[in-house]
């Protein structure tokens, strides 16, 4: 009998990854012709063979595998996340960041959280996990954004940075707030503490792993799986999480911090040879690539369209909140603070609509559908319409917006102003 039942649930994964796979595909080569975000595709595609229409995909009858997808996915793209931020470029900005990424989502929680609360008649602590969930941004969606036009450098590298630190810390901030939700107990003191211990021990966890498994595949002498680098980059993620939360700390700071070693470790003076340079990133790309798929086909298959169609305007309306009420203060806030950076209000502009919502909302929201937390359905809706509402408005827009403020590398202004 227990065997039939482990047959039933390998072969219920292999169905999952299948399904998702030939549709992410299939999705991802159309967002390449017709130009739009394939992330909204693939949430669009996730509703259509959900329960909610073709019924191809339940999620409800596999929940063991959807946590583990969701919680490898939003791990390993953080652990992606990390590696691209540079830290020479950072340090010039790192006031400006730090606050961004930190008191910027404590903020925006808050700012959205009470909102939310009044709007739809929520308890506070439901409403500030809402908050929590949809105040990071995504470094998935905004790196391929900023790969299509040179934006300035200062500004690239504290709203990519950005948008890593702030999904470790909204990741953070919504495992906090959920165990309160859950327990129904809440001591400021307490719960503050407990933050802080999650993320030194999620930090240490980083550093310890992300440098020894890069020394490992290195060209010293130590690096003796130098020619399993790209099984290492996934061991990485999976070893610098488990081991944080062992000892009761943030997982997914650790995969964070593990990624930003790797991709500074020049700074550390350890190199990879070439070959399995190449071989790993192709290799990180490609399950990045994956973990995007399922993140956001898994998301469009738990979508209530009952639940949306009650819940429509009064999302509408928090998303607008946190675009044009919350997103401006905390800007507004993180920089005054940072004389140095020299940010004109031009910059700031930008800052305030660069703020797309995708990858680890998505996950820590398939968390929440899947525990059944209380306002599960309404913080569900509330991500779904964030998410679409930010990519299709600020992300197609990002360019032109770019280009009307002038804060685009001189090359690139250059070249638009001669082709218009």
């Amino acid at each position: 009998m227990e065997s039939s039942a482990q047959a039933i649930a390998t072969n219920s994964l292999i169905l999952i990854v299948t399904i998702v796979v030939v549709t992410g595909i299939m999705l991802g080569r159309v967002s390449e012709i017709i130009k739009v975000p394939d992330v909204i595709l693939y949430l669009i595609a996730g509703i259509l063979i959900g329960p909610a229409f073709l019924n191809v995909l339940s999620i409800e009858a596999f929940p063991i595998e959807n946590n583990f997808i969701l919680t490898f996915g939003s791990a390993f793209i953080l652990y992606e996340g990390g590696k691209e931020i540079n830290l020479k470029v950072l340090n010039k900005v790192k006031v400006s960041v730090g606050m961004l990424s930190t008191v910027g989502v404590v903020i925006s929680a808050i700012v959205v959280g009470i909102v939310a609360a009044k709007i739809f008649n929520l308890p506070i602590m439901t409403g500030l996990l809402l908050g929590a969930v949809i105040a990071s941004t995504d470094p998935a969606t905004l790196i391929p954004v900023f790969k299509q036009i040179s934006i300035k450098e200062k500004i690239k590298q504290t709203v990519v940075s950005e948008s890593a630190f702030n999904d470790a810390v909204g990741a953070i901030l919504s495992s906090a707030l959920l165990g309160i939700v859950m327990s129904g107990q809440f001591s400021a003191s307490k719960s503050f503490e407990e933050l802080l211990i999650s993320a030194v021990v999620g930090l240490g966890a980083g550093i310890l792993v992300g440098y020894l498994l890069i020394v490992l595949v290195s060209d010293k002498r130590i690096g003796v799986f130098h020619s399993y680098a790209p099984i290492m980059s996934m061991l990485t993620v999976t070893l610098a999480y488990e081991l944080a939360t062992i000892f009761h700390g943030s997982g997914y700071m650790a995969v964070f911090t593990a990624g930003l070693i790797s991709g500074n470790k020049k700074m550390f003076n350890i190199w990879l040879e070439d070959n399995d340079y190449n071989s790993t990133v192709h290799f990180t790309e490609s399950i990045s690539t994956i973990c995007r798929m399922f993140i956001f086909v898994l998301l469009g298959t738990q979508v209530n369209i009952k639940a949306l169609s009650q819940y429509w305007l009064p999302a509408i309306i928090t998303v607008l909140v946190l675009m044009f009420i919350a997103r401006p203060i905390v800007v507004l806030v993180s920089t005054a603070f940072d004389k140095k950076a020299q940010w004109t209000f031009k910059d700031k502009l930008f800052m305030m609509w660069v703020r797309e919502t995708g990858v680890i909302p998505a996950a820590v929201s398939g968390i929440i559908v899947s525990m059944k937390v209380p306002g599960y359905e309404i913080i569900s809706s509330v991500v779904f319409m964030t998410i679409l509402v930010t990519l299709i408005v600020q992300a197609s827009t990002t360019k032109a917006l770019a280009k009307k403020l002038g804060v685009l590398e001189e090359t690139e202004e250059k070249l638009l102003q001669e082709v218009a």
